[in-house]
């Protein structure tokens, strides 16, 4: 039951992914946010590694490549995309950007990882690109974002996409526990670096922030994560990554749910092009 539920599941946790940056980023600069979130999930999954007994990594090299692959998951993707809306970007126009991820995967998936694209396949990855673009196409203006923005935004889609692979080809075999622990640690100790030279650290620690620190913290940094190295360490990397094509659907979703936010008919539409390109992907041979 749960390997049917998961995938559906791991959309709707990971959307909430740019309601929370919403509601939190105001508030903090995002280096700071990214740094207490950080922070605060490592020690939580480390109590829990200990408490459970988990296994730890048995070399230093098998510790590098999950501190590795957790640098570009969480750091490069969640710096960048946190970064470009804080210089600008519409969250809209970072959705999109990062909606490539499915595309780059599968163009690398196949050399990389011996994995077999077939035509159907790439004809549902073309329908969801499109369908990315006609839901967030409403909302695109790059002339709102200055060059440091989509700088951050492709840094993010290419953050995700080499973690993603890189998770899939060296930590298949981690501990969900200890594993993710070693790479919010690690993430953190990045964003500690770099939070104080780059901004001020300052926290307005309003109850939206609070709500939205505490949320990316429990549901997203724990269970969307867990549920995506699952999906990850069960499935074809390009399978998986098809998935974040459903994310600019639900989140403008969320966000006419929660703020007001208006669809208008290309929107429905594109998100009707997108399930249809995921059915596809995901379909079985």
């Amino acid at each position: 039951m749960i390997d049917k539920l998961a995938p559906a599941l791991f959309v709707l946790l990971w959307s909430t992914g740019f309601i929370g940056g919403k509601l939190g980023l105001p508030h903090a600069e995002p280096l700071t946010f990214l740094l207490w979130r950080m922070a605060l999930v490592a020690v939580l999954l480390m109590a829990l590694a200990v408490w459970t007994r988990a296994p730890w990594p048995a070399t230093r090299r098998e510790a590098g490549h999950i501190a590795l692959a957790g640098l570009l998951v969480h750091g490069a993707y969640l710096g960048g995309v946190f970064g470009a809306i804080h210089h600008g970007l519409p969250a809209g126009t970072v959705a999109l950007i990062v909606g490539l991820q499915p595309v780059l995967t599968a163009l690398v998936a196949g050399p990389l990882l011996g994995e077999r694209i077939r035509p159907l396949q790439w004809l549902g990855l073309g329908l969801g690109l499109l369908g990315v673009a006609a839901v967030v196409g409403e909302k695109l203006a790059l002339r709102n974002g200055d060059g440091w923005s989509l700088i951050l935004a492709g840094i993010a889609l290419l953050g995700i996409t080499a973690g993603t692979l890189y998770q899939k080809s060296f930590c298949t075999g981690m501990d969900l526990r200890s594993g993710t622990a070693i790479q919010y640690a690690a993430t953190g100790t990045l964003f500690a670096v770099l939070a104080p030279w780059m901004e001020t650290m300052q926290v307005d620690w309003t109850w939206d922030f609070i709500f939205a620190l505490g949320w990316l913290c429990l549901v997203l940094s724990v269970g969307a994560i867990f549920l995506l190295f699952m999906l990850i360490k069960r499935g074809a990397a390009s399978r998986v990554a098809s998935l974040f094509y459903l994310t600019p659907p639900v989140t403008a979703l969320m966000g006419w749910a929660l703020f007001g936010e208006t669809l208008g008919p290309l929107a429905l539409a594109g998100m009707a092009v997108t399930a249809g390109g995921v059915a596809l992907v995901l379909r079985r041979g």
